[in-house]
């Protein structure tokens, strides 16, 4: 029953982001959707918020300080309506460089690559072929998310907006996935003997982790 209900909230989550993909690149192609436009680019952006102060120490002053930015926002929504796609472009592009930073400042001396401390909380002490493979991983997933943001904005600045919205939309959950499957390869190849776990296990392990 419990994976029915897993594999429920999947689907529903796997729909949410295909609806709002949709909308999103429907609101950038089609003129005169600037209200519903602004209206999708901010969801996301607020509800990470929301879920950030709901679960901070400080929840009330943070839900507060979102209440005052959500009043600056209705005085200056003409502004924002004119300048939409910025806001989308600012959380793609934005979002692909904050996972870059994270995964390349793992990489700084005396720190744990990110990918090396995921493996370690799956598998325990890892051995040397492990860790290096895991450093590696780190690197490419760095370079993939600094790449993301770079076409991103490259894209949003010098093709036309329908180009960078439909790459946006509908090609970044691909191109990750594609990422996972060729790493996945990869390390069946380079590490035949090392257990390959679900990447839910890897999930389950990170939030244990963090709590």
């Amino acid at each position: 029953m419990s994976g029915t209900v897993c594999y429920g909230w999947w689907i529903a989550i796997i729909s949410l982001c295909v609806g709002y993909a949709l909308l999103a690149h429907y609101t950038n192609a089609v003129p005169g959707n600037e209200t519903l436009g602004t209206l999708v680019a901010i969801a996301p952006i607020l509800l990470a918020f929301v879920a950030m102060a709901w679960h901070a120490q400080h929840r009330t002053a943070m839900l507060s300080a979102i209440a005052v930015a959500l009043v600056a926002a209705a005085i200056a929504w003409h502004s924002l309506e004119s300048h939409f796609t910025w806001i989308y472009w600012i959380e793609h592009a934005g979002t692909q460089l904050i996972f870059c930073l994270i995964f390349g400042r793992s990489l700084a001396p005396r720190r744990e690559p990110l990918c090396s401390l995921i493996a370690r909380l799956v598998h325990g002490s890892l051995s040397p072929a492990i860790l290096s493979y895991t450093r590696q991983i780190t690197v490419a997933w760095m370079i993939f998310f600094g790449l993301m943001s770079a076409t991103s904005t490259v894209l949003f600045f010098a093709a036309p907006l329908t180009t960078w919205s439909a790459f946006v939309n509908f090609f970044t959950g691909p191109l990750i996935c594609l990422v996972f499957v060729v790493e996945y390869v990869i390390r069946r190849m380079m590490l035949p003997d090392v257990e390959h776990v679900h990447i839910m296990v890897a999930i389950r392990a990170v939030r244990k982790m963090y709590g």
